[in-house]
């Protein structure tokens, strides 16, 4: 691994001062002056739970986007007229004027959408974990991609969209809010306002200050910070924050600092009112606590310490409902989890470890090969039954027979491996069919699916083309997928709603493969449902003894657990170039990109990504993309900012980063190609959906490839460094990897002190739990 200056660069300019590269960034008013501001919770970290203004996560403002504000030509804030407005109120107005003229993407401050409030008379919750609802027949998804787009804003009428108009004038708050208010808190919202003006905070892009200047407008001097109102409010914008986080559920510890921070006089009291109201749902988990609690004198059975959880009905039913239909999956064929974790103890020397707690491949690794337990006749459906072991024996790899040998024996199995090891559960696909079965292989990204088929699966499918219908064998009857063998690969990059979705729409008897790299940054959305699953130990794990190759591999493998080391690069394969300053990192990454690159490693600049930690501060996607368009294709921008060739990050739904290229624009909207696709994305969307894409995100690069990878590390994002963000950044490449390094000792630290930014997620203990209570 060279260390030179620049091996593949040519002197031909000097580089900027911090003071250009900032002045390159278009106008972001709030962003912060570090990456990190964006990047804070990039691998679903507990930042964000408070609410704080700098911790927009990655994940958050990137794959995660949100549509901004419509707006309204000529139309002004009210208060416009001179008239006297809070503080607050002018904060709200300078914000949504923000996001309407663009200097400022919603999700910058974005909160979430709200969660929603239990019917009157739902039960209440109790202090253990709820019951989880029956399985029924899955309905087929009618969205063309999923997760599904935020819910269309009800009809209510010019005299219904007046009256919102009137309490937000009243509040101070500009007009525009008023398609949005509706959309969140439906007919009757101007009713829902003037009662409780704090569910404002229900709306993308207001925050907790503002919502409270809003109700100081409307209520005057009944307005205070112990108002009960205000309380629930603030619990439900936190765990939807907390969401937009990576976490299902927060400690009752944790929410309860949070409300603190907001001024909220009892918190304690903010938390039971929310529980009695059914907004919010408490669980009781167990702690894992070393060695075999002894029973009491008495012979009574000992008291196990538990921590009480809270979370949102949305999140907390979704992985409830994927952890009933994972164990549903497991008993098809009778398996014993117990069984399956003293296989897999027996069998750990195959682990290659990776990371901590489900993160790394160890966490559940090794499995039984399961040729003992070979399902009956009667598992194959119609016909004889398949001959699994004959399957497994013309497999092209010992850990591709492995593999088969475990799905023949569990409705459930996970698959660990890197690139290289993607052969392994396509081979189990192919066997399948040979012998007779629906099966099919299914990819996180259209570049996932595009190296399934280059592998030779020509009915490759993404995860979100299976679920809408777009992609695979469709849906049977009863709206269950019409699949005996499913194999997920990116498996990481599943959140939970998509999960249990996907569970939920697959039969008793559908075998389910999830398959990964689990040394990458977990979902944008909410959940780690991969790790959770591994880390419980619930079915048979096999763990690829397939290394991936070269000398981007070998540095990958080592990251992967916790080495960063130093490989032969003969070829120049994987180059540092050291840097000082911001200025310096952006001078230095459009060489690269523009010159370098292609004229030594021969990739264009077409095929050559960017990755780094953030969108904001001076070296962020927006200053990055500012400096590569000026470079490789400058123009006004007439099409909204774009013009065509203009490399482009397309987030149709969140979670999934779509790469393409302008192609042109008409009244329909902005024309993209996406890896020959033709897309049109409406006017309204562009500015929530589409950004320029010669530099992303990791979380946005998770699942896609490119023939060459540019890893920007600006100093400072030093604080914001994990090991799997290095993994996933430095494992986009595929035969070059250029290192924009300025984080000095940052960077092995990271590799070796930090795998991951936890997440508070109850899948694992789920699963964990006896199958009488799953």
């Amino acid at each position: 691994m060279s260390t030179d200056r620049d091996p593949l660069a040519v002197e031909d300019a000097p580089a900027p001062s911090p003071e250009e590269a900032a002045a390159s960034e278009p106008g972001e008013p709030g962003d912060g002056a570090s990456p990190a501001d964006d990047a804070g919770a990039a691998s679903g970290g507990d930042a964000g739970a408070d609410g704080s203004e700098g911790e927009v996560s990655e994940a958050e403002d990137g794959a995660r986007e949100e549509p901004a504000p419509a707006s309204e030509p000529g139309a002004e804030a009210p208060g416009s007229d001179g008239g006297s407005r809070s503080a607050a109120a002018e904060a709200l107005a300078a914000a949504v004027r923000a996001v309407e003229s663009g200097e400022r993407s919603a999700a910058s401050f974005f909160t979430g959408p709200s969660g929603g409030r239990r019917a009157a008379g739902a039960p209440v919750p109790g202090s253990g974990a709820s019951p989880r609802p029956e399985r029924t027949p899955a309905p087929a998804p009618t969205a063309a991609a999923a997760p599904a787009p935020p819910r269309p804003t009800p009809h209510i009428g010019a005299e219904g969209l007046d009256g919102v108009r009137q309490v937000l004038t009243a509040g101070g708050a500009p007009q525009t809010l008023a398609e949005q208010v509706v959309g969140v808190l439906r007919e009757q919202a101007a009713e829902a306002l003037r009662e409780d003006p704090w569910q404002l905070l229900a709306v993308p892009g207001v925050r907790p200050e503002q919502a409270d200047g809003f109700a100081r407008a409307l209520l005057g001097p009944e307005c205070g910070p112990g108002d009960e109102r205000r309380a629930q409010a603030l619990v439900g914008w936190l765990l939807e924050r907390a969401a937009l986080a990576g976490h299902t559920v927060l400690e009752a510890s944790v929410l309860r600092t949070a409300l603190g921070k907001q001024s909220v006089p009892e918190p304690d009291e903010a938390l039971q009112s929310a529980l009695a109201e059914g907004s919010v749902l408490v669980f009781q988990e167990a702690l894992e606590t070393p060695g075999a609690a002894r029973p009491e004198p008495d012979g009574s059975e000992p008291e196990v310490p538990v921590r009480l959880l809270l979370g949102l009905d949305r999140y907390a039913m979704a992985e409830e409902s994927l952890a009933d239909g994972l164990a549903r999956l497991i008993s098809t064929f009778g398996a014993d989890p117990a069984e399956a974790t003293v296989a897999a103890e027996a069998d750990a020397e195959t682990v290659t470890d990776g990371g901590d707690d489900g993160q790394e491949a160890g966490a559940g690794s090794g499995t039984d090969s399961g040729t003992d337990d070979a399902p009956p006749a009667s598992d194959a459906g119609p016909g004889a039954a398949p001959d699994w072991e004959a399957a497994a024996a013309g497999a092209p790899s010992p850990s591709a027979a492995e593999l088969i040998r475990a799905v023949a024996a569990s409705g459930l199995v996970t698959h660990s491996g890197g690139e290289a090891a993607r052969a392994e559960p396509l081979a189990l696909v192919v066997a399948a069919r040979a012998l007779g079965l629906r099966a099919c292989a299914a990819a996180h990204t259209e570049d996932g699916k595009r190296r399934l088929v280059a592998l030779g699966d020509l009915e490759a499918v993404t995860v979100a083309g299976l679920l809408s219908g777009q992609e695979g064998p469709g849906r049977d009857a009863e709206g269950a997928l019409a699949l005996d063998v499913l194999a997920v690969l990116d498996a990481p990059q599943l959140d939970v709603e998509t999960a249990a979705m996907l569970v939920e729409s697959l039969t008793d008897g559908t075998r389910l493969v999830l398959s990964g790299d689990p040394g990458v940054l977990w979902s944008a959305g909410p959940g780690r449902v991969f790790a959770d699953v591994v880390a419980a130990r619930a079915c048979p794990a096999v763990v690829s003894r397939t290394p991936d190759t070269g000398p981007i591999g070998e540095l990958v493998s080592g990251i992967g657990v916790g080495e960063l080391t130093t490989v032969d690069a003969p070829g120049k394969e994987v180059v540092i170039v050291p840097v000082r300053d911001a200025g310096e990192a952006v001078h230095r990454t459009v060489q690269l990109v523009a010159d370098s690159v292609p004229r030594a490693i021969g990739v264009p600049a077409e095929h050559t990504q960017v990755i780094t930690p953030g969108h904001g501060g001076a070296v962020g996607t927006r200053a990055l993309n500012a400096a590569l368009k000026e470079r490789l294709n400058p123009g006004p921008g007439r099409f909204g900012g774009f013009d065509p060739g203009d490399r482009v990050a397309y987030v149709p739904a969140p979670g999934r980063m779509v790469p393409g290229t302008v192609v042109s624009a008409d009244a329909a909207g902005l024309r993209l190609d996406c890896a020959g696709s033709p897309v049109v994305v409406p006017p309204e969307r562009v500015g929530g959906t589409v950004r320029h894409g010669w530099a992303v995100t990791a979380h946005q690069a998770a699942g896609t490839r490119w023939p060459a990878a540019v890893v920007v590390l600006p100093g400072d994002a030093a604080q914001e460094l994990t090991r799997s963000w290095i993994y996933t950044a430095f494992s986009r490449g595929e035969r070059h990897l250029s290192v924009v390094h300025g984080v000095d000792q940052a960077l092995p630290r990271a590799v070796a002190e930090i795998p991951a930014k936890e997440r508070t997620t109850r899948l694992r203990s789920l699963l964990r739990a006896p199958q009488s209570e799953v």
